[in-house]
């Protein structure tokens, strides 16, 4: 991606690295651990939790070529155009792991799952993807915890001390 954007009022770093889990590491959860303990949503305890998740996300996540990616790909940003045709709108577009989207159309229903079926007959996602949709999900649940308020925290904490 040649430049940053934003997913709601949160700026969005998109510098390539090398891998996705550093670029997911780097670019899209510490910046958002630092602020979320800066406004007293995180403590220290989780970053330890958080911590030990990143030595770990090489080994869990599977090493794909980057996808480019809606970004804020939730119900809300899915409407109908003329003819009932889908229109995506609000991207918060990067190249990254398209379990991302994937993970974020799960977060909070909507979606029709019967396009999961579609999805796969024709780009089958990796085996253990539905467990790996929490540790996607941690992206916008910490957007969540900063803009709204703790009770996106419980999740995260499951996550981060599940794995």
């Amino acid at each position: 991606m040649d430049h940053h954007n934003y997913i709601g009022s949160l700026h969005q770093d998109n510098f390539k690295k090398d891998t996705w889990e550093t670029f997911f590491i780097e670019n899209r959860i510490k910046p958002l651990v630092k602020i979320a303990l800066d406004k007293n949503r995180l403590d220290r305890n989780h970053l330890n939790h958080f911590e030990n998740l990143y030595s770990r996300l090489n080994e869990i996540l599977p090493k794909e070529k980057p996808s480019l990616l809606h970004g804020d790909l939730w119900s809300g940003n899915l409407m109908k155009g003329k003819i009932q045709t889908p229109v995506f709108i609000d991207p918060a577009v990067y190249f990254g792991h398209r379990e991302m989207d994937i993970a974020m159309t799960q977060m909070f229903g909507g979606f029709d799952n019967s396009y999961l079926d579609h999805y796969n007959e024709i780009f089958p996602l990796e085996k253990g993807w539905k467990k790996r949709i929490a540790i996607h999900n941690l992206y916008p649940n910490l957007v969540h915890l900063i803009l709204f308020g703790r009770n996106y925290l419980g999740e995260i904490e499951r996550v981060i001390r599940q794995f």
